[in-house]
């Protein structure tokens, strides 16, 4: 009976925690976690960062209690109340844009970092700049408008990360520099399509390139192996890494 309860158990935990990737820095290893859509953990030398919790708390159940939670906009699947809930905040800092500070309710950290784009804040040795993410045309019709939520770049053991947030094929992707891991949305109708996605990825050039965020309006699934082939054809030297974000 242990034993069978044992094996149920790893399984039910095999089907809500993904793989995790072990990234080389020059101080140390990121162990990075995909959990769930634009959700995931990342880990090095004791600081747990988790990005745009969402999915319910018994998804962290593996993790030690987030150190930094970074949380790129105030939409529901990037701002999650009910993930937030279930999680002991106690002692983490929350980065983010003051739309999602002031859309917080009744969720409290132990402190808060409110970024806009341009802006950035060390925490031991990890920087997170805050990067512009919206869709095109940035006009009234736009449902990220620039300015209210942030991209991140995360440099961390001197790797550098880049998390796209809710964003289109905009120049300020598109001018990126010395990015060595992206993580690029692409879902339709509320951010871009896997063309504008590889096409942006080919000009910024990231040594490696991870589509997330491609779950779009009716559960309908981005074709990121067609997105893989546009971008290894355009340019080989961008290894192209294909992980279950969608675990259920």
């Amino acid at each position: 009976m242990k034993y069978l309860f044992l094996l149920l158990s790893s399984f039910f935990f095999s089907t809500i925690v993904a793989q995790p990737d072990v990234i080389e820095t020059n101080d140390g290893d990121v162990t990075l976690t995909p959990i769930l859509h634009a959700t995931m953990v990342l880990e090095w030398n004791d600081v747990t960062l988790y990005i745009d919790p969402y999915g319910g708390a018994d998804r962290f159940d593996g993790f030690d209690a987030a150190d930094v939670v970074v949380i790129t906009h105030a939409h529901g699947d990037h701002l999650n109340q009910e993930t937030l809930a279930g999680l002991d905040l106690s002692e983490t800092t929350l980065v983010a844009p003051q739309s999602v500070v002031d859309a917080l309710g009744d969720i409290t950290f132990g402190s808060v970092e409110s970024l806009d784009n341009g802006s950035s804040w060390t925490f031991q040795e990890i920087e997170i700049e805050a990067v512009p993410m919206y869709n095109l045309p940035n006009d009234e019709t736009a449902r990220h408008k620039k300015g209210w939520g942030n991209g991140y770049v995360i440099t961390i053991g001197g790797k550098r990360f880049y998390i796209s947030g809710d964003t289109e094929d905009i120049p300020e992707m598109r001018a990126l520099e010395n990015i060595d891991y992206a993580f690029v949305c692409m879902n339709l109708p509320y951010t871009m399509d896997v063309d504008a996605a590889a096409d942006a990825v080919l000009d910024f050039a990231p040594a490696v390139v991870y589509p997330f965020h491609f779950r779009g309006g009716g559960g309908a699934f981005s074709d990121v192996d067609a997105f893989k082939k546009i971008v290894n054809e355009g340019n080989g030297d961008i290894e192209v890494r294909l992980r279950d974000w969608y675990p259920e």
